[in-house]
């Protein structure tokens, strides 16, 4: 019974085993058409059966999955296919326009899934075939900036089915298809705050079979250009059938005719075979050649350098030792102080009458007069040119008066005549 058991085991497990490494290695075909809008998501369902599951039961989808594009044998993917996946739990999304010039031609491009708990990868290729369509290319292309929405959010079927409801409203073709979805961080646009919900951006074009409606070219009035050019928003008889979902700026519309394109031409040389011509046998140097002596070219190399320096040397010694433009004021300082000097001695044994600061000075206030500061034995050489308060020996006291509520105080100050002139 326990040899069936394990048995059975054994098989499950390589069933399981084979489907893994089906799921691993077989290509998946998708068709794209040329300027027709491709979009193809990258379900985490898909890629999360290869992977161990997650410990905690009904938890699987939580691991964080991201996936990396590129084609077959090369670095990234073709130009015209773009990849975006916001974080490591959403969906990834494979978008892009293929041109005429890949009808026919079939992408291959390698998809690998990084589970990032278990650091396992799983990979499958995805083939995109490229068709072409009679109506290529629509004739008349509007492209419109829808301010409230992200890439990601307009690449949903439903949201883009919505949209393109609302322009088939408004401009009324036969056929309508959306060509190309572009974010705006791709055209220079700035990465929007964290606040406010605020989107990035997302540049929408349609194209259509039959010329622009009347509303649609309501923006190309001069009254709305000029609002536009005053930045602010210009007026729209159909922008209400869009605002209840969509934030469209009519200013950044573009209306685009075809027929009326004067197509430019570029002339691109013919490539070569990618084969050198034909130049016969390397033929080495003989064997006849004379050496040549390089020690006189080294001699050159380090005498002529070093010459200039010893010039430039000496020129930089004469400058700073013979021609020192600071003598001149050494010689100018060395007098101020030999002169200052000798105003000083001469001061000590000068002889001069006193200040009239030593006079009786009459007191306003008492009416008394009051003495000289100093005797007339006052030596005058030893007088500080200014004394303290502390060393006035006559002083005038005045009462000044307080705020209300309060007692007088008294006030000093010196008086001293000058002359006829009287400081307070």
């Amino acid at each position: 019974m326990s040899s069936r058991m394990s048995a059975a085991a054994v098989v499950l497990w390589l069933g399981t085993v084979v489907t893994i490494l089906s799921r691993s290695h077989a290509d998946r075909n998708v068709y794209a058409s040329a300027g027709v809008l491709f979009v193809h998501v990258l379900e985490r369902e898909y890629f999360k059966g290869e992977f161990p599951p997650y410990p905690k039961s009904g938890d699987a989808s939580n691991d964080p999955i991201t996936f990396n594009t590129n084609l077959m044998g090369y670095p990234d993917r073709p130009g015209w296919l773009r990849y975006i996946q916001r974080t490591s739990h959403s969906d990834g999304v494979l978008y892009g326009s293929p041109t005429a010039e890949h009808v026919g031609k079939p992408s291959v491009i390698e998809i690998t899934a990084y589970n990032r708990r278990t650091f396992e990868t799983a990979r499958h290729n995805l083939v995109i075939n490229i068709m072409g369509t009679e109506e290529f290319p629509l004739p008349y292309q509007a492209e419109f900036y829808i301010k409230n929405m992200n890439v990601e959010e307009m690449l949903a079927s439903e949201v883009l089915g919505d949209f393109l409801g609302a322009v088939k409203n408004v401009w009324q073709p036969e056929r309508l298809n959306a060509i190309n979805i572009t974010s705006a961080l791709d055209r220079g646009g700035r990465v929007p705050l964290p606040i406010n919900n605020l989107k990035e951006g997302v540049y929408v074009m349609v194209g259509a079979d039959v010329p622009f409606s009347s509303c649609l070219r309501e923006v190309e009035s001069p009254h709305n250009q000029l609002r536009c050019s005053q930045e602010m928003e210009p007026v729209i008889s159909c922008d209400k059938k869009f605002r209840a979902q969509f934030h469209i700026d009519w200013c950044k519309i573009s209306l685009v005719d075809i027929n009326k394109v004067v197509p430019v031409y570029i002339t691109r040389p013919e490539p070569g075979p990618g084969i050198l011509p034909e130049f016969g046998d390397y033929k080495p140097p003989s064997e006849s050649l004379k050496s040549r002596d390089y020690f006189p070219d080294f001699l050159v190399t380090l005498t002529v350098p070093f010459a200039v320096a010893v010039v430039l040397l000496f020129m930089l010694g004469y400058t700073l030792c013979c021609r020192r433009e600071g003598v001149i004021q050494l010689v100018h300082h060395s007098s101020i102080q030999k002169s200052t000097k000798e105003l000083r001695s001469m001061s000590k044994n000068r002889e001069i009458s006193w200040p009239l600061s030593t006079l009786p000075v009459f007191n306003p206030v008492s009416g008394e007069v009051v003495p000289p500061i100093h005797p007339d034995n006052y030596e005058t050489t030893s007088m500080p040119l200014m004394q303290t308060q502390t060393n006035l020996q006559n002083q005038i006291t005045i009462p000044q008066q307080r705020p209300s509520g309060e007692n007088y105080v008294m006030s000093t100050f010196r008086r001293l005549e000058v002359g006829a002139a009287v400081y307070l």
